[in-house]
């Protein structure tokens, strides 16, 4: 089964993941431009961007953990799914940017202030220099150094996650399952290494 399943993953082109990956972008723009978000457009437009955002991240956290133990292998969708991932919490920032806050001094002191969106933010500038580098002329060009710097996903998932712990109000089941999920992923890369390093003493 896992066989066929490889098999036909090999024949889906990259550019589909990255055209299907990207439609929810305009339908949930135009869900708030109808109504369709409730009665604050905005914040439920943020939201969405922003958790679809750590979805893809997830995703692509879970691909290595799922060739190893299930043989499922989506190593040729990595990348995009990391633009995919990038491209939504540029667009979450976006809209907090210029439909929400709109005033810089106000950014600045949301920044400064809020701890969240401190996390929010140190999350976004990790991921900068990892979209920055997603081609192969940097993978060429940086060497081994290209791996090092791209661990740097593993924290900004984990930030990504925090951000959404730490914005929701009260005591919330949804947040807290992410966060969990994201522990369990990385759990398993350091238990990996840990078992491989104990191989090679």
């Amino acid at each position: 089964m896992i066989d066929r399943l490889n098999t036909f993953i090999r024949k889906v082109p990259t550019w589909f993941v990255y055209l299907v990956g990207a439609l929810p972008a305009p339908w949930l723009l135009y869900l708030a431009l109808t109504g369709g978000l409730g009665v604050e457009p905005i914040k439920a437009l943020e939201h969405e961007l922003g958790e679809l955002a750590l979805q893809l991240l997830i995703v692509g956290l879970a691909i290595t953990p799922l060739r190893r133990f299930a043989k499922l292998n989506l190593l040729k969708f990595r990348r995009a799914i990391g633009l995919l991932a990038f491209f939504y919490v540029a667009l979450h920032l976006l809209v907090w940017l210029v439909l929400d806050v709109q005033i810089l001094s106000q950014i600045w002191a949301d920044i400064l202030k809020r701890p969240y969106i401190t996390v929010g933010m140190a999350a976004f500038a990790l991921m900068v220099p990892l979209a920055v580098t997603s081609n192969n002329w940097s993978l060429r060009k940086l060497g081994a150094r290209w791996r090092k710097l791209h661990q740097l996903t593993y924290l900004a998932v984990l930030l990504g996650a925090l951000h959404f712990v730490m914005l929701v109000k009260g005591f919330q089941l949804e947040p807290l399952i992410y966060m969990a999920i994201v522990l369990a992923l990385l759990a398993t890369r350091v238990k990996f290494k840990g078992a491989l390093f104990a191989q090679r003493s």
